[in-house]
Order: C-alpha cells, then structure tokens, then sequence
C-alpha cells in the first residue's frame, strides 16, 4: 500500500512539473497583432498551398475583421514531378504536362481560397518557375540569358492568366512584380516564407521579399512581418491530420535567438482549413500525411532579429584580430560587435563581426575534422547607391583551407578574402568592398563533414553601421 501511494505522489509530481513547463513553454509564444478593418493583409506564398498551410487561420481571422486580404503566388508549383505521375496516373516528360500541373494548382489555390472566403479577385498568380527562383536570385541579374525551367522548359512566364505572363525568368522581374504590388497595396501586415525553411523557392522569396521592401523605404509604410515556416527537417510531428495537438516549432529553431508567435484557431477556423488543405488533390495524394499535419489548434510565427555591426579597428597588440573571435571582442567598449547564429541542424554555432573594413564569419566546427569539412556561404548585400542587380552575389565554397568565390555564375579572383582551418573553427575575412559596400547583407552558412551532419543557418540580416 506504501509503495502504491509513493507512486502516485511521484506521478502526480511528474504530471505537475510537466503541467509546469507546458504553461511555461506556452506563455514564451507572443501573439500577432490582431486585424482591424483598416488592415491590407498580403501573403506571399512561394507554391499554390503554401497559403493555408501556414496562413489559413490568419485568412479567416483578418476577414473576420474586415479586413481586406491578397494572396501573391510566386510559382505554379509546376515542378513536382512525383506528385504530377500520382496524381495523373501516369508518366510524362513533354513540358506542356507539367504547364498544365501548374495550370491545376492555380485552379486548386481558387477553390482553396473560396472556401476560406476569398475572390479570384484577391489572388495574384506571377509564375515563376517552381524549384528555380533560389538560382534565379542568386546568379540570374542582368543576364543575356534567361534561366530556364528544368520541366517545363521555359524561359518566362507562360501562363496567360499570371499577372506575370512573358516575363523572363531572370532577377529584375521577380523584384520588378514584387516592389509594384507593394507599392500599389501598400500592405500594413505581410506574411512571408521563413529565412530557415529549407525549401529553395521559400528561402528566394523572402530573400526578394527583404529587398523589395528595403528599395521601396520612402514610399511606403513599414508593414509589421511575420515569416511562417513550412519546411524543416523532420517537422512536423506526428505526421497528419492532428486537431486535437498544437503546432509546435522545430526544436532546432527553439533557440533564444528568435521569437515565436502563434495564432490560435476556433474550431470552425480549423475545420475550414483542413477542408482548404484538401482542395489541393494533386498534392494530397501522394503527400496527405504531410500537408494535414499543419491543421492544428494553432499557425506560428517567428522571425530572426536584425544583427547590427558596427564597424571595428583592430588595435595593433592584437594582430590576431583577424582570426581570433574570443580575444578580439573581450573589452567592455566593444560589446554587440560580436554576434552569433546556430546552424539549423548541428547547432553549430556562427560568428560575425566587421573589423577593419572586413565582415568575418566564424564557423565552429569538430576537432577531427581538418582536411573533410567544407562550407557554402552565401552573402547578398544591399546598397541604396547601386541597383541590386548590379550588387555582387557572392557565393564562397570552401573544401579543407582552399576555397572558390563566386559572383553569380562566375568565378572571380579572391582578391584579399582570406580563409584560416584550424582544429576548432574555420574563419573567413571578406573587405566590403568586394560585397559592394553594403549597408546590410543576408547571408546564410552550410557547413558539411564527413563524419558529422551538415547543418545549415537561415538567412540573416546584418546591418553593418
């Protein structure tokens, strides 16, 4: 009887420590703004589902409020090829097929937005190739060449009825569409793909999302943004439909460094977007199990904070400011010229700073990995004096303590970047000048080793003061 008694009270400890941290855990989520009818709510969705996976709720709520409501769809999502042999039944490689699967996901995004009580009228199709917008941002400007589709074939927008029809795949159209919508809506609230979803056309739209709005500062009113995530390793779990659990986020994205927000759904809410999610058929069929795990009690919300540098001269006794972190920033006068990131996977962590006209990343890294660890480092930097497209596109790889720059598609001379491996870390120092000059840059980091998982930082933004 002792024993019995001892275990419920152990249990019932238990299921109040749990209690505990469930309300703590709960209490960390903020909240968005809540809709007003004077709100122009826009939400850019890299795929035709994109839209109520992460932002249903948000489309019933802000409705409800009187709000008004648009939708921007970037790509037709014409590139699934597995989904296209499921859901056809059969087999093809003739470009006009996969036209006609972006042609059937419009027409399912209509239907899906219908039924959460939206118009045609409010949704804006632009039909930029599906799996080919992260290239086109990073090695597409001012290029003689468009890029083409690697399914469809094409070279610009084909469909007839995208607001984008005949533009050419290529940088300066991606931005040119965005920066009119915004500044024909003027927006007070946005919705965009997160920095750390790993899916490619997610990662470019908030990427041409950042720089639209940075061009268009003077003209209209900041919006508040709200980044929803929909693709993470693993996430989320358990897989399908799940209305009783609340969406969490991934547990690699937990870090203090960004803040979560959730909106909370009434039961008509998630009724409403479980029936949405389902008017997607083409995709529901071979990935239901996936798709129905986002109609949840809840959507969520999060972003990175800005990284703000300012600009350091190192002090002749510490030479070694070039490559070494922890000394360099011990003085109290020098404190936030330092910042840190995590990668996604490994959790890894990655340092910048700016010293001596120089931006350095610092990637931390296993001892044992010396002459296997490689890095990918993408560095997109802004200047209000030069036009994007003419900004460089830096891209760095690096395989042991050689490495290659990129500029778009080309190959250009490393100049004074410098790169230093040692047993704990990899550092590289890149002058401003061969980035432009930047006022700020988005840059993300993979890093790869043979015997470790890669892992892989969403992309941040840095301003450098």
């Amino acid at each position: 009887m002792l024993k019995k008694l001892i275990t419920i009270l152990i249990l019932l400890l238990l299921y109040s420590a749990l209690g505990i941290s469930l309300a703590l855990a709960q209490s960390a989520y903020g909240t968005i703004t809540a809709f007003n009818k004077d709100d122009r709510v826009l939400i850019l969705a890299p795929h035709p589902d994109d839209e109520t996976l992460g932002c249903a709720g948000v489309i019933q709520n802000a409705l409800k409020a009187g709000a008004e409501v648009k939708i921007v769809y970037l790509t037709n999502g014409d590139n699934n090829e597995f989904a296209f042999i499921v859901y056809e039944k059969r087999l093809t490689f003739k470009k006009g097929e996969f036209i006609h699967m972006g042609q059937v996901r419009r027409q399912e995004a209509i239907e899906a937005m219908k039924l959460l009580g939206l118009n045609e009228d409010n949704l804006v199709f632009l039909g930029y190739p599906d799996f080919g917008t992260f290239t086109i941002f990073t090695k597409y400007w001012q290029a003689l060449k468009p890029y083409r589709s690697m399914l469809t074939r094409s070279t610009k927008v084909p469909y007839q009825n995208d607001l984008s029809f005949g533009a050419p795949y290529v940088g300066e159209s991606i931005l040119s569409d965005l920066e009119k919508i915004l500044l024909n809506y003027k927006p007070t609230q946005v919705f965009v793909a997160h920095p750390a979803d790993v899916n490619p056309d997610h990662k470019s739209l908030y990427l041409f999302f950042q720089i639209a709005l940075r061009n268009l500062r003077k003209q209209i009113p900041d919006p508040k943004v709200y980044p929803y995530l929909v693709h993470s390793s693993g996430w989320p779990k358990p897989r399908h439909y799940h209305p009783e659990l609340s969406l969490e986020p991934p547990v690699n994205l937990t870090d203090s460094q960004g803040k979560w927000l959730k909106l909370d759904l009434t039961p008509l809410d998630l009724e409403n977007k479980h029936k949405a999610v389902l008017c997607y058929k083409s995709q529901t069929e071979s990935s239901a199990f996936y798709l129905l795990s986002f109609a949840r009690k809840n959507e969520l919300f999060g972003d990175y904070p800005e990284i703000e540098l300012s600009r350091q001269v190192s002090l002749k006794e510490r030479a070694i400011a070039f490559f070494g972190f922890s000394k360099m920033f011990t003085n109290s006068e020098e404190e936030g010229t330092l910042a840190n990131d995590s990668l996604i996977e490994n959790q890894g962590e990655v340092s910048y700073a700016v010293v001596d006209n120089c931006l350095l990343i610092r990637v931390e890294k296993d001892k044992e990995l010396i002459h296997r660890f490689s890095l990918t480092l993408y560095i997109f930097g802004f200047n209000a004096k030069v036009p994007f497209s003419s900004m460089p596109k830096i891209r760095i790889v690096t395989k042991s303590n050689k490495f290659k720059v990129y500029d778009g598609k080309k190959i250009i001379n490393p100049g004074s970047i410098r790169l230093d491996l040692t047993a704990d870390d990899l550092v590289l120092r890149i002058p401003l000048n061969i980035l432009g000059d930047p006022e700020f840059i988005l840059t993300s980091v993979k890093a790869r080793g043979e015997k470790s998982a890669s892992g892989t930082s969403g992309f941040r933004k840095i301003v450098i003061k």
